[in-house]
């Protein structure tokens, strides 16, 4: 009965306190809303757990305790407990087991052959602030031991973390990055997170509900995904799933294919939103953020990609003799073909039942991280293991394949950075 008074006095205070926001247009639309969905789920909570007492429906972040544990007790497998940065052996195991290529057969996207941007904060040392970004709030690189590379660690309450660099951006790119979520109390209500991307010509960093003048956010989050853009003097429709595709401690992979209007999400080998007229029109994206809002939330945000998108494939394939391809993915230093790469994969095999008498060869191509004799191994297995999928799962004739890998040697840009060594890491099918 005491946690039913509770709950209920609780919602005469958020009723009351949201009747009294009064900021104007968009930002006070969400704001509300943002207080009605939350305390619906309130509502839920409370009820499943009135029988046990109100002290874990609201449980709050203890900072303080926080602070006497340091940064080598995380429970997230962040690794920079150690002055080298090595791991912390308290994280969470991963299961090893991967996604079958054709589990992902609702992935169309297909990758262009031009690298926009590129990030992984591997030029960035542990400890440190990214030197590209800048932000309102807290932050730094970190490692983690159970996914390899360096890591952006957010954990500001109400903070824009902000790239500084203008981006040029055709009609048709695709977006990808990776997000290790993390809450500290398993509370889905403790941290909203957000990726605009947008127009503006003013300072870098912007931690307004709407930055610069036209964009769009995607907002993933433990409890539901959303998505919607914004124009000056224009009502979009906001696209909302569901899909709880934040998991406490794993890594999900996130793909946006920006298409003029149209807006497509694809994530766990589904599409999960498509808008066709999502996005305002005729907008010159040049600027990118995220944005963490709560109390409970570190996330690691790293391999953040831009591409161009819908390669012509069958031009660059028969009529130049050359198809580049960024959209097959690797784990980094490994050879399985991830299922990621099925929209790729697809097209290629598509121009290749059309075309019966056109024979291939696929060359695999790193960048200069490693030695010579370890890249060159790798891309060799890497092109042969492309050449198995298309066989196995999309029934192209072996012979009409071969293999073969350059390892670093055939560089296309230089490797002085992370943009430039992910244009060396590379498929390339050439026609015989």
């Amino acid at each position: 009965m005491k946690s039913i008074v509770f709950i209920l006095s609780f919602l005469f205070l958020v009723s009351f306190a949201g009747a009294q926001i009064d900021i104007g247009g968009k930002i006070k639309d969400k704001t509300q809303q943002r207080i009605e969905n939350k305390t619906d789920r309130t509502i839920d909570k409370g009820l499943d757990k009135s029988e046990e007492g109100v002290d874990g429906v609201f449980k709050k972040k203890d900072k303080d305790k926080d602070k006497d544990k340091g940064d080598t007790d995380n429970g997230d497998g962040s690794g920079d407990g150690n002055e080298d940065g090595s791991s912390s052996n308290n994280a969470p195991k991963v299961s090893d087991e991967k996604p079958a290529l054709m589990s992902y057969t609702k992935y169309d996207f297909v990758p262009g052959d031009q690298i926009l941007f590129f990030e992984d904060f591997s030029q960035d040392a542990v400890g440190d602030f990214p030197a590209l970004w800048t932000t309102d709030g807290t932050g730094e690189i970190r490692t983690l031991n159970n996914f390899p590379g360096n890591w952006l660690y957010m954990n500001g309450d109400d903070a824009a973390y902000c790239l500084m660099k203008d981006l040029v951006l055709p009609e048709n790119f695709i977006v990808e990055f990776d997000i290790v979520a993390h809450n500290e109390d398993n509370d889905e209500d403790g941290v909203s997170f957000k990726f605009n991307l947008y127009s503006s010509e003013k300072d870098w960093l912007d931690n307004h509900g709407w930055p610069g003048t036209a964009g769009f956010y995607f907002e993933p989050n433990f409890y539901n995904i959303s998505a919607e853009g914004y124009a000056p003097d224009k009502d979009f429709v906001r696209m909302d799933n569901d899909a709880k595709t934040f998991v406490n401690n794993k890594l999900t992979h996130y793909i946006l294919w920006v298409q003029k209007r149209r807006l497509r999400v694809y994530c766990q080998g589904q599409k999960i939103l498509d808008g066709p007229t999502a996005l305002p029109e005729g907008v010159s994206y040049n600027r990118l953020r995220f944005h963490m809002w709560g109390e409970q939330g570190e996330h690691f945000l790293s391999n953040i990609k831009i591409t161009t998108a819908a390669p012509d494939t069958r031009s660059k394939l028969l009529t130049e003799g050359k198809l580049i391809s960024y959209g097959i993915y690797f784990d980094s230093g490994k050879d399985e073909v991830k299922a990621e790469s099925y929209g790729a994969l697809n097209d290629i095999a598509k121009v290749l039942k059309e075309n019966m008498d056109v024979k291939i060869k696929i060359v695999g191509h790193t960048d200069a991280d490693g030695d010579d004799k370890s890249n060159l191994d790798l891309s060799k297995r890497r092109a042969a293991n492309v050449k198995n999928a298309l066989v196995k799962d999309f029934g192209i004739d072996a012979d009409r394949i071969e293999t073969d890998g350059a390892g670093e040697s055939q560089p296309i840009a230089g490797n002085d950075n992370p943009e430039n060594k992910s244009k060396n890491r590379r498929v390339e099918f050439l026609k015989l």
